[in-house]
């Protein structure tokens, strides 16, 4: 690059360390840090032509004609014009310089909307509005509600109590929920005070730039002192800012040196297999080429020495020139007769063809979304026909297979499941647009987007049935959602997952609606009634409990355990008693499971306060001893959470996109291998592979790699491998990778007994993308039906991306919605773009793009397959009938003395390619189709040959050949035979080159007419009229070229005067173009029939069953919806990462208090009372003790577990 003037400075020096000081532009400037603006498109105005160019000779086949072009001006050898040469050649360089400059355009238009975007920055102790891209290092910017991050920024200050921000990051990782960030007490102190940020001067070192997401070391130095800075201070650029009036941050890193451009792969210029395969056959025809004019030359100079002589008496040598010379002419006069091999209209046809193609896909109205009015888009038009060769599908799976929208569908109470339509028979009904809702009209503080259909739910809370009223109550008690009211009335909660916050909003449509929280008290409505609890102690999720609880006393006194979680640790812990309930409520969780739901299961305690307060005690202990804390406190939990008493299970829908799992299952059937590189947590990933159908409980076994180390992770890897093939590791089928210029070698595929499935998290993925491991992991995963990798980064997906297309000889595609998959979308061959949620990032950077998953399958099984099959088609017969054309002149060469003598007339040879056999070509390349759209579906498997390049490849290509050189054998010598001592009707001679040409070149254009009709599966009335609109061109070309009246205008240009009436008028002509039309077509006609009869494709399989139904497919059968059933249960509605809960109680999370508290509640059935055991377990108490009805007062602890109630209102 630096050719073109693009790197022509040195390289600046790796930095090792950064260093900037807040409020000094010349100090920071002395660095020469990257500025905020960025740069995604490829070119400039100057360096367009160049590297344009450059990218575009790469084509061999380019530079094959301008070499051609050069030849064809030196008046010795050339024996056509150069501009039958250079006009297609600046016109194929034209167009694609067109589209690549208008692709290039938008790419800037892009660049140039976000650099131009305003933000508030502090200069010269004012805020002054400036663009982003003159933001710099060191610069004090602030933010306001709903903005985008400008940079990656040092937190100072903010607008909600303890300088919290709220953020969202579905931009970097996918993940929709809210993430808190929080500033130092120093600099939090600065709040908005313009001039104290001003005077602001604190110096930072950090790390230089890189592309960890989830880390951040540095320091702040600060009026003498340093403080720590970590990933939890750090606003990075992609994210958004919600819920904070305002904030401000110091510019850390700007522009490309942010995390996200950081994790942004290079635009490449992508080109498909079968252009790579172009190039070779390329390099292989025209070292071909070079070998028959290499023989023609020798045969020039033998003729020479041996014949030639005899003929310099009238036709003296030019400057007495030698044979050898002669020779050595010859040999480059046939290099431009004979270049026809790869004509230039083969490269103008094909960019016809793609563009053609892709407008089809634009056009495509069953791949139009019009619930946004957006339709699909070919934003490249020169990766058509790689859409029907891919192998490997990598996904996100947040706002690509899912809505990232959690609902509350079912759940069971007390051993009643709710959430299912009834008819009056009893059966069930399927829910649907039209289904009746419940009517919450009753509960002011409903949220009106909620939606639910079982009324009989609704009718137990308001008969006040205290198991469903419990049920309730535990799901607004147990969680570490945050309330906002910033109007009365109007509730907006932020949980840390979404599926947490499904669960709480459920609560409140059916009257327990959670309102508020203090970091020792939790405020509800009740059936219209406030309640106030004493919030006493959360214990936290994590991992490894995989549960929640909370210890509350109601305003009655009372003390009560409640906890939600997994079933399976949940039924652990659960009293003996409720044995027949577990029975039951596994049958519904089974249920759940096997529609795809995430469940969890409830659970409570009673507690008696002596108990309570020696374990307090123990806590306290515990949380602040300085050795083995941790394995302290979960002992501590443990003991408290026992003897559970069992309430009931919840079932949540992570909403897929409409179609997911029918696509996932038509793309498996077709062979396609789909892997989801997601940053969201394990258990929501693997939740989702079996709710869209990627993992099956059918699978012989799921591995699950979750190891810490590259020894635990290797030896994870390696007894996977050998429980899907009964053979040691040792055996692997794979070459060593590349050492010096060695070539890569490619890991086969390898049959395994049964199918499998593969989760491993971003720790575990770190240690196998290491150099030593990659192979291991590859043929690990690639023996896999389905691999999903969770909690990865950007970078990581664009390197297993990598890894796949390094060693597996496939073609990828990577399908994403956010800029954490832009870096993906462009390590891929294919990058699609889902214009979704998230930003246009991923679409923008993409070469396809649509509003739904599910359009992939139109796309790949319908359009991908025909742009795939019509692009060989047409390759296969352009290089038959360019090498049938180019033989013919090859065999002539021996009976003109290696003259160089074209065998056709000029004019024939001009339009050949041009008008005679252009547009039956394109009309087979633009319209033809095996099996239409509705068959291609119903027959994934049609488009597994396209995955192996059964259509087209070298063996493809040489078959080609070999069909070429026969033909041109029968199309050359029996009309040479027919003509050599005929004479016609009237007894004058008919054997003379003129008419031999033309009967040879009418034979040609018949023979590969009929080849044509041959190759074409679907006819149409633009096919026909191509091929006999073709056909009589050339008849009335011919007959026109051939006149008298053209001659007596132009002589020299059309000598063969008459040749088209004497010839064309003579029966035996006739008779030999038909019967070198049969002796051309049937030994191709035989080979197909007995192929078709002995080892039938699965094209010809279903081609025959078109047949049968006369090209009307059956209709499809309809299945009648099966209930399933399954023991996996499908997660938990909350975080997998550690939960808010030391957050909640240590006052951080303060926001500004509801406008009111009172409530509207309409007064609904009986006076609701407080809290009381019920059913089974009314009256009964776990540990055997008496119930306490009313705690004494106790003091408080660091815990702030014990509190009083004061608010009188309450």
């Amino acid at each position: 690059m630096s050719f073109f003037g693009l790197d022509c400075a040195r390289k600046k020096e790796i930095e090792s360390e950064r260093k900037l000081r807040a409020n000094d532009r010349e100090y920071n400037l002395s660095f020469k840090y990257a500025t905020n603006a960025i740069k995604t498109s490829k070119y400039n105005f100057f360096t367009f032509l160049p590297l344009n160019l450059f990218e575009q000779f790469q084509r061999i086949a380019n530079a094959y004609f301008l070499f051609l072009l050069v030849l064809q001006v030196i008046p010795q050898i050339s024996s056509l014009s150069w501009f039958t040469t250079v006009v297609p050649l600046v016109l194929v360089l034209s167009v694609t310089a067109a589209k690549d400059a208008t692709d290039d355009i938008n790419r800037h238009r892009s660049d140039n909307h976000v650099n131009n975007r305003k933000v508030q920055v502090l200069i010269d102790r004012k805020l002054r509005s400036e663009k982003w891209m003159d933001v710099q290092v060191g610069d004090i910017i602030k933010l306001e509600n709903n903005q985008f991050v400008t940079a990656d920024l040092l937190l100072l200050s903010s607008s909600e109590p303890l300088n919290l921000v709220y953020i969202e990051t579905a931009e970097l990782d996918g993940e929709t929920n809210l993430k808190v960030r929080q500033a130092l007490p120093l600099t939090g102190d600065l709040g908005d005070d313009i001039e104290k940020l001003a005077d602001f001067n604190g110096e930072v070192h950090c790390e230089p730039p890189n592309n960890r997401l989830d880390r951040f070391t540095g320091t702040l130095t600060y009026g003498g002192q340093k403080y720590a800075l970590d990933n939890e201070k750090i606003l990075l650029r992609g994210c958004t800012l919600r819920n904070t009036e305002w904030c401000f941050g110091l510019v850390l890193f700007g522009g490309p040196e942010t995390k996200l451009m950081q994790n942004c792969g290079k635009s490449t210029f992508k080109r498909t297999s079968i252009d790579r395969l172009m190039n070779v056959l390329v390099l292989c025809i025209f070292g071909f080429l070079a070998f028959m004019c290499t023989i023609l030359a020798i045969g020039n100079y033998i003729w020479e020495i041996n014949e030639g002589s005899q003929f310099t008496v009238f036709l003296p040598r030019l400057n007495d020139n030698s044979a050898a010379f002669s020779s050595f002419l010859t040999f480059w006069s046939y290099v431009i007769i004979l270049n026809t091999v790869v004509p230039i209209s083969l490269y103008v046809s094909v960019e016809i063809i793609r563009l053609a193609n892709s407008f089809y896909i634009d056009w495509d109205r069953k791949m139009y979304y019009s619930h946004n009015d957006t339709p699909a888009e070919a934003r490249t038009t020169t990766l058509n026909e790689e859409l029907g060769q891919i192998k490997y599908v990598f996904s996100d799976k947040t706002g690509t297979l899912t809505q990232n929208i959690m609902t509350f569908n079912k759940c069971s109470i007390n051993g009643k499941c709710y959430g299912e339509v009834l008819d009056y028979t009893g059966q069930r009904i399927e829910i649907s647009q039209h289904t009746d809702m419940v009517d919450f009209s009753f509960n002011p503080l409903a949220d009106p987007r909620f939606v639910f259909h079982d009324h009989a739910l609704v009718e137990a809370v308001k008969l006040e049935n205290q198991e469903v009223h419990a049920f309730f109550r535990l799901l607004a008690l147990c969680h570490t959602v945050m309330a906002e009211e910033k109007k009365e009335d109007e509730l907006y909660y932020q949980a840390q997952s979404p599926d947490e916050g499904a669960l709480v909003t459920a609560a409140r449509n059916f009257g327990f609606v959670f309102r508020s929280r203090t970091p020792d008290s939790i405020s509800t409505v009740e059936m219209g009634k406030q309640r106030s609890y004493e919030l006493l102690a959360i214990l936290d999720f994590n991992n490894v409990r995989k549960r929640m609880s909370v210890i509350v006393r109601s305003p009655e006194g009372k003390l009560f355990l409640y906890c939600k979680g997994a079933d399976t640790i949940i039924y652990e812990r659960l009293h003996q008693s409720c044995s027949k309930l577990m029975d039951v409520t596994t049958e519904h969780l089974n249920e759940f499971a096997g529609e795809g739901l995430r469940t969890l299961a409830l659970a409570y305690k009673d507690l008696e306060e002596e108990y309570f307060n020696e374990w307090k005690q123990r806590h306290h202990e515990a949380n602040t001893a300085l050795e083995d804390r941790e394995a302290k406190l979960d002992a501590l939990y443990e003991e408290i959470e026992k003897d559970l008493l069992l309430l009931g299970a919840t079932a949540i829908e992570d909403k897929l996109q409409d179609g997911v799992p029918q696509t996932i299952e038509e793309l498996s059937k077709a062979d396609i291998k789909i892997w989801v590189l997601t940053g969201d947590k394990q258990e929501t990933a693997e939740n989702i592979g079996y709710s869209c159908n990627l993992l099956r409980e059918e699978m012989n076994e799921v591995f699950i790699v979750s190891s810490n180390s590259v020894e635990d992770v290797r030896q994870e890897l390696r007894s996977a491998q050998m429980s899907m093939k009964q053979e040691p590791a040792e055996n692997s089928v794979f070459l060593p990778e590349r050492t010096g210029d060695e070539r890569v070698k490619v890991i086969s595929d390898e049959v395994v007994n049964g199918e499998y499935g593969m989760v491993i998290n971003g720790h575990s993925l770190a240690y196998a993308l290491e150099h030593s491991m990659e192979l291991e992991f590859l043929r690990t995963a690639c023996m896999c039906r389905a691999v999903i990798c969770c909690r990865v980064t950007p970078l990581q997906k664009a390197q297993v991306v990598e890894l796949v297309k390094k060693y597996k000889k496939a073609v990828t595609l990577a399908i994403g919605d956010g800029a954490n998959d832009v870096s993906m979308i462009k390590a891929a061959h294919i990058g699609v773009g889902i214009s979704g949620q998230e930003g246009m990032q991923a679409v923008l950077s993409s070469d396809y793009s649509f509003a739904q998953f599910r359009f992939l399958q139109r796309l790949l099984l319908v359009h991908g397959r025909w742009s795939y099959l019509r692009m060989c088609k047409f390759l296969r017969y352009f290089f038959y009938k360019n090498f049938t054309f180019t033989f013919i002149h090859f065999w002539f060469a021996f009976f003109c003395g290696f003259s160089a003598q074209t065998v056709y007339d000029e004019w024939f040879i001009t339009l050949y390619n041009l008008m005679y056999t252009a547009l039956p070509v394109l009309g087979m390349s633009l319209f033809d189709q095996d099996v239409n759209d509705i068959w291609s579906f119903q027959h994934p498997q049609l488009y597994v040959p396209g995955q192996l390049n059964l259509y087209f490849s070298k063996n493809a290509f040489f078959k080609c050949a070999l069909h070429s050189c026969y033909s041109s054998l029968v199309l050359f010598f029996i009309p040479y035979a027919a003509m050599q001592d005929t004479v016609r009707e009237d007894g004058k001679d008919v054997a003379d080159y003129q008419s031999f040409a033309l009967l040879t070149q009418t034979c040609l254009l018949f023979a590969v007419t009929i080849q044509l009709g041959l190759e074409m599966s679907y006819w149409t009335a633009v096919n026909a009229f191509f091929v006999l609109g073709s056909l009589a061109m050339y008849f009335a070309v011919t007959f026109t070229m051939y006149s008298n009246g053209m001659f007596l205008l132009l002589p020299a240009a059309f000598p063969f005067v008459g040749t088209g009436r004497n010839s064309l008028n003579q029966p035996n002509v006739w008779l030999t173009i038909v019967l070198t039309s049969i002796l051309c077509v049937l030994p191709v006609v035989t080979y197909r029939f007995l192929l078709i009869q002995l080892y039938p494709t699965i094209n010809d399989k279903v081609m025959f069953k078109v047949r049968r139904a006369k090209a009307m497919p059956p209709p499809l059968a309809q299945r009648a919806r099966i209930r399933r059933t399954s023991s996996r249960r499908s997660g938990y509605a909350f975080s997998h990462a550690r939960g808010y809960g030391d957050l909640v109680t240590s006052s951080r999370f303060l926001r500004r208090p509801a406008i009111s508290l009172a409530s509207g509640f309409p007064h609904a059935g009986r006076a609701t009372t407080g809290f009381s055991p019920m059913g089974r377990s009314a009256g009964y108490s776990p540990t055997g003790r008496p119930q306490n009805t009313k705690p004494p007062d106790v003091e408080v602890t660091s815990l702030q577990m014990f509190r009083t109630i004061t608010d009188p209102a309450l």
